[in-house]
């Protein structure tokens, strides 16, 4: 059997997302094969169309990292609880479940985790085999384009505020590109935890945008943040910073810092390197801290947020998959407030 794919047979720019005949994936133990609904576009994606140091990838490569869709086989031992046609949500993080750090809860530290769509391939295509332990069940009625918009950026954000910066009430972040998905993100679990939150944005429809969703202070991208933030804060700066966009904002990011500060990072969309200059981080005690995804055990939770209406993802638009190419540009061209997805044919 044969199935429909985006998927790229090298890297480049988005000419080389091309539609593919592919072999339909085979049941194996353990799996389910999901049939895809809906698939949410992430910078991730755009990294690995380009190409990443040291990614080594088996083509055609799909991509694709956050998939909700619903059960179209599974290994029978598991029918009773993911019966066919149970709505799922595909957590993209695949590790070994065997080793220490899996069992204890921290899977995304798995010396072999991976990711679909970047180390494996991922969601733009009819069917997809993922492991049983990679689902997250979604009652009948979930809106399965809000519930694609989820993995990536949620995961990401509930490791940061509350696993890494174990953030309070009434503490002050300051969160960076709100309008981009990690910046949604973080600002809801920021609202949710009761802090205080001081953003940035590009543009001033955006900027009005995240004030409605409930962001106290919003600045302009282009302007001396630092500067702004200490006049917000009387000199004091905050007490969480969440970077996301690298080179262009990290040394905002320690300057805008509070004494005893913390600044988690995630990702650099602007670039990789940065100078630092280490007397702000010692003197200050600063603490920087990197993070990557988040346990699997963390969308259960996220997910039931969604659920009661505490979390709410931001669609900028629904496209079909042959509009992908479309998709990267606007994310690549910030022309995006919250999160494309891209849905199968009918």
């Amino acid at each position: 059997m044969r199935m429909k794919a985006i998927a790229i047979s090298k890297h480049g720019d988005t000419d080389v997302l091309t539609w593919q005949d592919l072999e339909e994936p085979v049941l194996m133990p353990h799996t389910a094969i999901v049939k895809v609904h809906a698939v949410s576009v992430n910078h991730l994606d755009i990294w690995v169309r380009k190409g990443l140091p040291h990614l080594k990838l088996t083509y055609p490569h799909v991509l694709g990292s956050d998939i909700a869709g619903e059960i179209h086989q599974i290994d029978p031992i598991y029918a009773s609880r993911y019966p066919l046609g149970q709505k799922v949500l595909i957590n993209p993080g695949l590790s070994c479940m065997h080793c220490e750090v899996c069992l204890s809860g921290h899977d995304n530290l798995c010396q072999h985790y991976g990711i679909l769509g970047e180390h494996h391939s991922g969601g733009l295509c009819t069917r997809i085999r993922v492991p049983v332990h990679n689902l997250v069940p979604l009652p009948d009625d979930t809106n399965l384009i809000q519930a694609a918009a989820l993995p990536i950026t949620y995961l990401t954000a509930w490791q940061m505020l509350i696993d890494k910066a174990r953030l309070q009430a009434g503490q002050t972040v300051f969160i960076h590109a709100l309008g981009s998905g990690v910046g949604m993100a973080s600002l809801q679990i920021a609202k949710l935890m009761g802090a205080h939150v001081i953003g940035s944005a590009s543009t001033e429809d955006k900027r009005q945008k995240a004030r409605t969703m409930g962001a106290d202070v919003v600045l302009d991208s282009h302007r001396d943040m630092v500067t702004e933030v200490k006049k917000i804060t009387h000199k004091r700066g905050v007490d969480v910073v969440v970077e996301h966009t690298g080179q262009s904002t990290f040394k905002s990011s320690i300057l805008m810092a509070a004494k005893g500060g913390v600044i988690v990072t995630c990702g650099a969309t602007s670039g990789f390197t940065t100078e630092v200059d280490l007397r702000h981080i010692f003197f200050r005690q600063v603490s920087i801290l990197g993070s990557t995804m988040g346990p699997k055990s963390a969308l259960f939770k996220i997910v039931s947020l969604m659920q009661t209406g505490q979390f709410s993802p931001v669609i900028d638009s629904v496209l079909p998959f042959e509009q992908v190419a479309q998709a990267h540009n606007k994310l690549e061209q910030r022309q995006v407030f919250g999160k494309i997805v891209l849905v199968p044919a009918q």
